[in-house]
């Protein structure tokens, strides 16, 4: 066979010419290391490969450098720092370009990474009966909503304590993982791979629990208080709900207003109180604090499902702007948290 093209080729085909160009004392132990179905379509792919041009041999060596660079600065100094040195030395949109391969790459090989793909019912029916250990470091490997969705189903005297544990783990032996995998590897009849092995603390559960509903936070955060006071206020501090807008400076929140719709603000308003209401109409022209009042009135009795979802709409719209660095959150301060 023989290549034309680079765009053309595929993940297998560029493996093949890669191990090709390092040679056979570089590229054996490599091999080596890779999974049995791997080796075998790679190894296919070089026994059928008749001719490769210098050109495009160079171009894989390339990428294959330019993603190894990006790999060893976002272990260095995250993403961002990635993008950053990146960009300056290749052009941003070089660099978006290999971080995204780089990530998919990472996305593929992490540990239980199919049940990231699995339905959150489904995991919940695998999961549920695990010991409260395990539940949590498979959690940790979710996607912060699907975890959310989980943790939301569990039983209440388990949720604390499944909370309790993704919030105090650290670092796991990637042997305790590979058993885990291997159990979900037969009840998801799929084939799981491990990478990572720090997970956990009290970012994860903060992800997790800004999924969550309302019920259930809370029932978590009283559970962590009765287990650890010291870290269930590691964790509030960690937390932002949407009463905490009142910590929020004037232009931040008159920022913030730019992005709501008015009818979410209307319904998030109800059943607040008046001081996280004034924040919001202290921010407003007097016109158009007076038509939100009205809009409140017009409401009359609503579902506090309805009011919660309204918030939590607007509680990602400030975490997003505070992610861009366009507002700035209070974490940690002695405001009270209202509930």
């Amino acid at each position: 066979m023989m290549a034309t093209k680079k765009r053309e080729l595929s993940g297998v085909q560029k493996a093949a010419i890669l191990f090709i160009t390092l040679g056979p004392e570089t590229s054996a132990p490599i091999i080596k290391k890779l999974p049995e179905r791997e080796i075998q379509k790679i190894t296919f792919e070089i026994a059928n490969m008749s001719s490769v041009k210098a050109e495009q041999r160079q171009e894989i060596l390339n990428e294959f450098i330019e993603m190894n660079r990006a790999k060893d600065y976002i272990i260095e100094g995250g993403i961002d720092y990635a993008r950053e040195l990146l960009g300056k030395a290749l052009g941003n949109q070089r660099a978006e370009e290999i971080l995204e391969k780089v990530t998919e790459a990472t996305q593929q090989f992490r540990p239980f990474s199919i049940a990231r793909k699995a339905d959150a019912n489904q995991l919940l029916n695998v999961i549920s009966n695990e010991h409260p250990q395990t539940i949590a470091l498979i959690l940790c490997y979710l996607q912060p909503d699907k975890s959310a969705q989980i943790l939301s189903a569990l039983p209440e005297e388990l949720q604390g304590e499944v909370a309790f544990r993704i919030a105090t783990m650290n670092t796991t032996s990637p042997m305790i993982i590979k058993e885990v995998e291997k159990v979900l590897d037969t009840k998801l009849s799929s084939v799981i791979r491990t990478e990572s092995t720090i997970i956990g603390g009290i970012q994860s559960l903060v992800d997790i629990l800004n999924q969550v509903d309302r019920t259930t936070e809370k029932n978590i955060t009283e559970s962590l208080e009765r287990e650890d006071a010291e870290l269930a206020e590691k964790v509030s501090e960690s937390m932002f709900v949407f009463e905490d807008i009142i910590t929020l400076d004037d232009v931040s929140i008159q920022r913030i207003l730019r992005e709501v719709d008015v009818k979410e603000l209307s319904l998030a308003l109800k059943g607040c109180s008046e001081e996280v209401q004034d924040a919001i109409f202290r921010n407003q022209s007097k016109r158009a604090a007076a038509s939100l009042k009205e809009d409140m009135e017009f409401l009359g009795p609503v579902r506090l499902m309805d009011v919660e979802k309204a918030q939590q709409k607007i509680v990602n719209i400030i975490r997003r702007l505070d992610d861009a660095g366009e507002i700035i959150m209070s974490r940690g301060g002695e405001d009270a948290i209202i509930v």
